[in-house]
């Protein structure tokens, strides 16, 4: 299978992208929870978004203050690159409340669960264990995900971008089996942080068409896409993310997770 299968047609993406860049943003109202304020917006044409003003965002102790939008923003462009449709459209622009990220909403599949934690003996077949735990009721409990194409692409994409925020609830299920993956504020920072669930790929050979994308990817930062990313992210960020794509071409295998690092997210999911 292409792993190219869900990249948008370039006429729907050109007509998407000019609707979130430049139509006016009627705020619909404030999505709740969320840890940085997040507002439902309409656009004229009736396309719906997720509009992250700069002023909203929560400081945080390890990424620098009013860089999460322009995060999320990189994201996008990485994803767009390795032709994996895995970000939802995504732009920089002004909105009601000053200068922020506004990305295309994504209305999810009620009968898909790409992820979920339930007890032992009710884990769906194809999904791979990530964590085992004990409830208070004595309960054995499962974190777990699915064994998929697109998870698996999404875990090489979380790797490379050094996302530190991969919860069950940022990933988003399509009844055709896409997989969107949302909330990628917290991504590029120059040292190793990677924290997900979807750790169920440890040990798993990359395939050779996700390392050609990958490839391709590292052409794309020398020939004008380092140098786009870095209007947005620092050039020890920028030269960071070719590390480890190059990193990952060169192992060729997914990561354990760390002993000395706290590799999933709280709460999970």
């Amino acid at each position: 299978m292409c792993a190219r299968k869900w990249f948008p047609s370039e006429a729907w993406l050109n007509k998407a992208l000019r609707d979130l860049q430049k139509g006016e943003l009627e705020v619909l109202g404030l999505v709740r929870p969320a840890s940085n304020e997040t507002y439902l917006c309409r656009l004229p044409s009736g396309l719906q978004c997720a509009y992250k003003p700069i002023s909203g965002e929560r400081a945080l102790w390890d990424f620098p203050d009013g860089t999460l939008a322009h995060r999320e923003h990189s994201a996008w462009l990485v994803s767009q690159s390795l032709g994996w449709g895995i970000v939802p459209d995504t732009v920089l622009r002004d909105g009601p409340y000053g200068m922020g990220v506004v990305q295309r909403w994504i209305d999810t599949s009620e009968d898909d669960f790409p992820a979920l934690i339930a007890e032992a003996d009710q884990i769906p077949h194809g999904y791979l264990p990530v964590l085992e735990a004990t409830d208070s009721h004595g309960r054995q409990l499962v974190l777990a995900h699915e064994d998929s194409s697109a998870l698996f692409r999404m875990a090489i994409f979380d790797l490379i971008t050094n996302n530190t925020d991969r919860k069950g609830g940022h990933i988003l299920a399509q009844t055709d089996g896409q997989r969107f993956g949302i909330d990628h504020g917290l991504c590029f920072h120059h040292r190793d942080k990677l924290r997900t669930i979807l750790w169920g790929f440890s040990d798993r050979l990359i395939p050779d068409d996700y390392l050609e994308s990958l490839t391709a990817l590292l052409e794309e930062l020398d020939a004008g896409l380092g140098a786009q990313l870095e209007l947005a992210l620092t050039s020890q960020e920028v030269a960071a993310l070719a590390q480890r794509v190059r990193r990952t071409i060169r192992n060729r295998v997914m990561p354990r997770a760390p002993a000395d690092w706290p590799a999933l997210p709280w709460p999970p999911m």
